[in-house]
């Protein structure tokens, strides 16, 4: 299998998580689950997956000053980024710095493109590095995609009323992820010496993600105990997976 392959394999991986995620929010069962406990599980994986597959890496082939660096530029990015682009959390609500916020659909979906990004992105940038590790890691990321896909369409179902839109959207933030690993593993084989700030600027990100957009989400609610085992769940399923590709 050649390299290009590999990554089409990760970045279709990554569609594939969050279209059965979406794909599961059409069964009823299915929209009683504790959207909390998902993305609190999906916290877990992006939390290991930022030191694992990003971070430790770029120290191994970088130096400390490149690793934290790039650490605080994934940082600023995300939050340039959030600040930049009015959204709306799916249980804590909008946020954002524009006066007039565009309709709930589309602040649900800038929502989920600030989730996506890095951890496409990082899922591509791992794989330029080492594409047994970018494949681990995108295998964690897919897991973790499934509870973030019901978490895009089940809102999405109840603001448009329309299954199968909410389906669509569901489908195509799935894509986007796929699209930002494909981009992140183009820039960083061609830029070789860029790659220890690229991995940790990607493991930035998602830590930023986690910090700022998941942990004040699952948290708003009750149920701290299970959410906090879904959260220690993630973190054993990406230590796992990382350990049985190594």
């Amino acid at each position: 299998m050649n390299f290009s392959a590999d990554v089409f394999s990760s970045a279709f991986l990554l569609v594939l998580g969050t279209s059965v995620g979406s794909l599961l929010a059409l069964v009823q069962r299915f929209r009683l689950l504790s959207l909390h406990e998902g993305l609190s599980f999906a916290g877990g994986v992006m939390l290991v997956a930022s030191f694992t597959s990003l971070i430790l890496p770029s120290l191994r082939i970088g130096s400390f000053t490149q690793t934290a660096f790039g650490i605080i530029l994934g940082f600023s990015l995300m939050g340039l980024l959030e600040r930049l682009l009015a959204h709306e959390h799916v249980f804590i609500g909008k946020e954002g710095t524009f006066e007039v916020l565009h309709k709930r659909v589309t602040l649900i979906m800038l929502g989920v493109i600030i989730h996506n990004m890095p951890e496409g992105f990082s899922v591509g940038v791992s794989s330029a590095y080492d594409l047994q590790k970018g494949l681990s890691t995108a295998l964690a990321i897919a897991i973790q995609d499934i509870p973030e896909g019901l978490v895009v369409s089940l809102p999405l179902m109840a603001i448009h009323r329309s299954s199968y839109f909410a389906l669509l959207l569901g489908v195509i933030s799935g894509v986007l992820e796929g699209l930002f690993c494909v981009l992140g593993y183009l820039i960083f084989t061609e830029a070789v010496s860029l790659l220890p700030l690229g991995l940790a600027l990607g493991g930035g990100a998602m830590l930023y993600v986690v910090a700022k957009e998941v942990f004040p989400e699952v948290y708003s609610g009750e149920k701290h105990f299970r959410i906090t085992v879904a959260l220690l769940a993630g973190l054993l399923v990406m230590l796992y997976l990382d350990t049985l590709f190594s």
